[in-house]
């Protein structure tokens, strides 16, 4: 029997429209899926016509500027959590109480400790989770973390991972939410920190020890009026401070014995969504950019010496690719990373059995988050 779930999303932003898109069109892609999504309910205080473009873009039915109406609506069995990081907590653990399944972008709570009460709170009532770790997702990336098990680059032995954007670049880019320490939790370390340090772990291994720096490039900014995103202008008003990093380096050490180096940061000039990777084996390398989702660089079985690179073009055999596209070379988009997501997570649902990143992912990455932040305190390598 094909099994029903009915979707709430909490937060109709950009990152909550991706989420009504990604279960709108997953049984396109996925039509044996054993379960089907329907989209029932929107919460968000955003005066700006959100819940009237969910109604009539998505057809949901129930729209509202209190997320606990949704929370309390027994026909809602999945809450996606996709608004501000200061409200993940409340929601998801409240959700999750309910005895509904979670979808929560990173990175879930505002620290630490609670994103542990999201999960102790999603293990208590033993229902289904998943993160937005998206960077995961692409075949690309899939196809490096597949080839590195199976020893075709030889034993790893430095990487780089870096999620550089230069969405604060600007200094009258507006104080929004982001940059206050009470309701982001971070700066750019919990925003795309978190993403690089899950990544590096799902296709390297634990990282073991951390040894980090960090900058505030742009110390004040103009005040934000109304709902602004990370990506608004402010005016010439009064200017406040900023309170969190706009930039973060860390030393990593790999248990299995690798070095590595993650950068991010949200103000470098010249550099849109420059997210990815380099790794380096006793007998080859690969690297990949997100810019070039579909393009996996490989230097493989060659000479140690004057070896040269090679792109593979992702196609249809690799990963997921082939329920997107039918041919090599065809572009897959941030969005269908995404349905990839929800095909995971609705998979759960339906068997049972976690698939893709979970909550005990975004855990993990929590704690290393947390990791970097007291070595940044207290100058010192933290083991984790």
């Amino acid at each position: 029997m094909i099994q029903n779930i009915n979707v709430g999303i909490v937060g109709f932003g950009w990152m909550g429209q991706v989420h009504a898109k990604a279960m709108s069109r997953v049984l396109q892609h996925y039509p044996d899926l054993p379960a089907r999504p329907h989209l029932v309910g929107v919460a968000d205080t955003s005066q700006d016509g959100r819940l009237e473009y969910a109604r009539n873009s998505f057809g949901f039915t129930q729209l509202t500027n209190d997320w606990q109406d949704l929370i309390n609506n027994d026909e809602i069995d999945l809450i996606c959590v996709a608004g501000p990081n200061f409200t993940h907590r409340d929601v998801a653990v409240a959700a999750a109480r309910a005895g509904k399944h979670i979808w929560i972008e990173k990175p879930a709570g505002r620290n630490a400790a609670e994103t542990r009460q999201i999960a102790d709170a999603i293990a208590d009532s033993g229902v289904a989770s998943a993160v937005g770790f998206n960077y995961r997702n692409p075949p690309a990336v899939e196809l490096a973390k597949e080839m590195i098990a199976g020893g075709r680059i030889g034993e790893v032995k430095h990487v780089a991972f870096q999620m550089l954007s230069d969405y604060s670049a600007h200094p009258d880019g507006a104080l929004s939410w982001r940059f206050v320490n009470e309701l982001a939790g971070s700066g750019v370390l919990g925003d795309l920190g978190s993403h690089g340090l899950d990544l590096a772990e799902y296709i390297v291994g634990p990282i073991h020890q951390i040894l980090a720096d960090d900058a505030i490039f742009i110390p004040e900014r103009p005040a934000a009026h109304g709902a602004a995103s990370h990506f608004s202008r402010g005016d010439a008003g009064e200017r406040r401070p900023v309170e969190n990093e706009d930039f973060v380096i860390a030393l990593l050490r790999f248990e299995n014995g690798a070095k590595g180096v993650l950068q991010a940061s949200r103000a470098s000039v010249g550099e849109q969504n420059s997210y990815g990777f380099q790794i380096h084996g006793t007998t080859g390398a690969l690297a990949w950019d997100f810019r070039r989702m579909g393009e996996l660089q490989v230097c493989l079985d060659q000479d140690y010496q004057a070896a040269t690179w090679s792109t593979h073009r992702i196609g249809p055999a690799d990963g997921e690719a082939g329920l997107f596209q039918p041919d090599t070379a065809i572009a897959m988009s941030y969005d269908d990373l995404k349905v990839i997501e929800a095909k995971r997570l609705i998979s759960s649902i339906a068997t049972g059995k976690p698939e893709g990143a979970t909550i005990a992912d975004v855990l993990r990455a929590a704690e290393c988050v947390r990791a970097v932040g007291t070595s940044i305190a207290e100058q010192r390598w933290i083991k984790l």
